[in-house]
């Protein structure tokens, strides 16, 4: 057999080339996942990427001295909590979070867990005999006997998302050979070249990632505006409202520079822009008025064309 040293120092080692060659790392949490099913992620990822498991104190002790020449990796340590692995790659990280979360089993209910997700137990037959009334009785659920067998009026909700699964569900969700449950590998956290965040931010498509950075900026500008800080976010408004001060201030005194001229000549005298503005609207008009004239003229021509001949095309004599 091969001793306790030896094989941590082939896990340290394992575990250093990953951290070496894999700049993105998936923290997962592997609860009520087997081996065998662990086995088929495994061989879904071959050439892809690495899955690393191990105790949590070995984990915490590689990252450790592996941060002092590298210390980006320190911000997974908080993260090495619970039953959880790694998964090394340098793909995408969208497509292997897919491949890893695809992979679920189905399972039974276990009294004393917290339900992953809502149950609910179909109206119709059980196929249970009458003497078994009691299971649904204890869970108030309403049924009637129909062909001797039991059967379900409504369909019920019998466990809610996160609520503890009692010992009468899982009695009466056996008896029905119900597996409420689907239980596989869950994908918490990513590291990416240095930085850590939720595996949530991976659903962010560009336009949302852009929307938010947008409404970032004018929440900052506008900041840096209510307290007279100049940031570049607030730059483009600063100049913006220093040109309309100008440009009120020149419409107040004898004064003017180019680019206000324009607007002063305007306020000077608007019903001179309102008639230059007069005749090539009425162009525009006399252009759309002669359109339907031609049509009807040509139309006119050819109904004349028509009238004049007989029905092949010839001359009435």
């Amino acid at each position: 057999m091969v001793k306790v040293s030896d094989r941590k120092l082939k896990y340290r080692t394992k575990m250093e080339q990953y951290l070496e060659n894999f700049k993105n790392i998936l923290v997962v949490t592997v609860d009520n996942v087997g081996s065998n099913q662990l086995q088929q992620i495994r061989l879904s990822l071959r050439g892809r990427a690495e899955v690393l498991m191990g105790k949590n104190t070995i984990m915490r002790k590689v990252l450790r001295e592996y941060a002092e020449k590298n210390p980006k990796f320190e911000k997974l340590l908080p993260y090495v909590v619970g039953n959880i692995g790694f998964v090394f790659t340098n793909d995408d990280l969208n497509e292997i979070r897919k491949v890893i979360t695809d992979n679920k089993v189905p399972a039974v209910a276990k009294a004393g867990t917290f339900a992953p997700s809502d149950v609910w137990v179909p109206g119709g037959p059980t196929g249970l005999d009458p003497g078994q009334t009691s299971f649904f009785q204890a869970l108030n659920i309403l049924t009637k006997i129909a062909k001797g067998a039991i059967e379900i009026i409504n369909d019920v909700h019998l466990i809610k998302k996160g609520a503890k699964v009692g010992a009468s569900e899982v009695a009466l969700l056996n008896k029905l050979n119900i597996k409420p449950f689907f239980y596989g590998v869950v994908v918490n956290s990513v590291y990416e070249d240095g930085s850590i965040y939720d595996a949530d931010v991976l659903d962010w498509s560009q336009d949302d990632i852009m929307n938010m950075f947008l409404r970032s900026v004018q929440k900052v500008a506008a900041l840096s505006l209510k307290i007279g800080y100049p940031t570049l976010a607030s730059i483009p408004h600063i100049l913006a409202n220093s040109w309309k001060t100008l440009l009120a201030l020149t419409v107040e005194i004898d004064y003017t520079f180019p680019a206000a001229q324009p607007v002063k000549d305007y306020l000077e005298n608007p019903e001179a822009f309102a008639a230059a503005a007069a005749p090539a609207a009425g162009a525009g008009d006399a252009d759309a008025g002669a359109k339907p004239a031609e049509k009807e003229e040509e139309k006119s021509e050819s109904e004349s064309d028509f009238a004049g001949g007989g029905l092949f095309g010839d001359d009435d004599d």
